[in-house]
This record gives C-alpha cells, structure tokens and sequence, in this order.
C-alpha cells in the first residue's frame, strides 16, 4: 500500500486495501484479546483482597471465552473461497402461495442475519409471488468470509404453522431450498465464459404494472447450452446490468459445478439438495403446535424460533462447521 504506483491499477489496489484491512483487524482482534487476558490476571491478583475485583475477573473472563470461540470458529474457513462473498437463491417448493411466502420469510432472515454481521447485501433477481411472498429471490452478500458461514445453509428449509391463507386455520406444512454459491472474482482464470456456447435472451421484466412497469426488455436470461444451466435477472432497470449480474451468478454456477465434478461427489450444480419436500429438508421451523427450530445434521436445537427467524443462525452455522471439520479429520485419520 506504501507503493507509489499502487493506484495505478485502481482495481487491484482496491483488492489489496480490502485485504489490508482484514488483516489489520485481525491483529488488532488479537492484541485486544491479549490485553483482556493481561487485565484479567490482574483482577485476580486483585480479587485474593477484594471481592469486588474477582467478580469484575469472572465477568471479564466470559466474555474473553465468548470473543475466543467467535476467533476459533474462523478458523474453519478453509476452503479457498470461504473469506469471499456468497450468491444465495431462494426457491419455494411446492405450495403455492404458502410455500411462496416462506420463501419470504427465508429471505427477510438471512437479510437481518447479514445486517447483524455487519455484512452488505444487494438483490441480484427478484422475482414476486402472484399472491403474496417470492416465487424466487438472489442475493449477493457481500463482507468476510460470507461463504464460508453461508455454505452451511445449503438444503431445503421446512416450515410448520397454522397458515394465515387458510381460512380453516389448519396447520400446513411448507418447504423452500436454498442454493448458496461463491461470488467467483471476475478476474479469476478458473472460469472463462465462452459466448459462443452462451444464449442470451432479453424480454421484458415482470411487475405490479401501473405507472412504475419496465416498458423495456431489460430483463435477461442465459442458457449455458453444454451444461443446461439457466440463470436470469430483471432487478434492475438497466439491460447491462441485469446482464453483468447474470454473468456473475452464471460463472458461479459453472464454478460449483466444476468443482463437484473434481471431488466426484456430486452430479450436478444443485449439490447435496434433494426434491424439495419431504425427508430432504436440513432444518425444520415449527411454529405450531409448539416453537422450535432444529438442524437435522446436527442436532441443534433453538427454543425461541421467532429469534431464528430475526436472524439468529449462529448457533447452527457454528455446529455444522465444526461437524465438518470433524468429519473431515476423520477421513484423515482413516487414511
């Protein structure tokens, strides 16, 4: 960053900035860590005399232990993707307007989640429901290391409550899947995109019309012909942009692909998601008949669903990552 010829290149030097920064916090996080634990034998010392100051230790000391677990968690980050940003998709499952509406509530969570880290978020694609909620929904979050606590969301999310669209007020079961990719850096040389096997069409975007309705074909779709994949944008007014977002989702897409198919693990872009309904789903939210919110990976178990759905996800994202990592030193010890 001292470098007289760093903005030059303003796009790289905005690259190394960022980078700077992250690591400038970090050790800033860890000398403020550190003198926490220099103040904390201090109190002690101090306690043996006065217990006033050995409460002040104890106090002090929870939180020292709060702050190492949030470090710790970190460093599960290892993937090299995992300090970037994520693209998530949103998708309800069968259901109609029900199933749409969760798929709204999913996407209002996992907007005040990024907002409670601090964390940007920008609508790639936004497409509403005829009634209510999103028939789907893309988002790109934008902060550290947004993949590698997203990746964990991957799967189908099942809702139960009673339905505020049945007049009967019987319970309904509903389910959404979430699609959680890497925002592959433009510039990458791992995906290149060759127009020559790219389709594109433009048309006109979707609304509630009246004096606010896209009158032009704004909107726009790309079918990669050798893979199938199709992804679309019509968030935006402009046609070059909704294009740009199109390119970003898609070479995402073609990434994650490339990369299942490397590990041979998975067959296809949609990952380790099944059918969205039943006996697929990774999380359950029940409203009713009692509040719940559990992980069927790892078992985790929140009482308070209403602050789940406020964003609260730290709790399973933080189990699933050190589940993986066990599982996966596992393997390295079987080997």
């Amino acid at each position: 960053m001292s470098e007289a010829d760093i903005w030059e290149n303003p796009q790289e030097a905005q690259k190394i900035a960022q980078q700077a920064t992250i690591l400038k916090n970090k050790i800033q996080e860890y000398y403020g860590m550190f003198g926490s634990f220099e103040d904390i034998e201090v109190l002690y010392e101090l306690g043996q005399e006065e217990e006033e100051y050995l409460n002040e230790s104890q106090k002090a000391l929870v939180k020292l232990v709060d702050d190492l677990d949030k470090r710790e968690l970190q460093l599960l980050f290892r993937d090299k993707y995992d300090a970037g940003n994520a693209i998530i998709s949103l998708h309800p499952g069968a259901g109609g307007t029900e199933s749409q509406d969760w798929t709204e509530m999913l996407l209002r969570m996992y907007t005040r989640w990024a907002e409670r880290k601090g964390f940007n978020v920008e609508i790639l694609d936004y497409l509403p429901g005829d009634e209510a909620g999103v028939k789907s929904v893309t988002l790109l979050i934008k902060g550290e290391n947004v993949y590698g606590y997203l990746k964990a969301e991957k799967g189908v999310h099942r809702l139960v409550r009673i339905s505020p669209f049945d007049s009967s007020g019987r319970r309904h079961t509903s389910f959404s899947a979430a699609d959680v990719l890497p925002d592959v850096d433009e510039d990458t040389d791992e995906i290149v995109l060759n127009y020559d096997e790219i389709k594109v069409d433009t048309y006109r975007s979707g609304g509630a019309g009246g004096q606010h309705v896209n009158k032009t074909d704004s909107a726009v779709r790309m079918t990669h012909l050798p893979s199938g994949i199709v992804v679309q944008c019509q968030n935006e007014r402009s046609q070059i942009s909704n294009r740009a977002s199109c390119e970003k989702i898609l070479k995402a897409k073609l990434f994650e692909k490339k990369r299942q198919e490397q590990e041979k693990q998975l067959e296809n872009i949609r990952g380790d998601q099944q059918e969205i309904g039943w006996g697929s789903q990774i999380r359950s939210y029940v409203f009713h008949p009692y509040s719940m919110a559990k992980d069927h990976r790892t078992g985790v178990e929140v009482g308070n669903v209403s602050a789940v759905m406020d964003g609260e996800l730290d709790a399973f994202i933080d189990a699933y990552l050190r589940m993986m990592v066990a599982e996966g030193q596992r393997i390295e010890d079987r080997g």
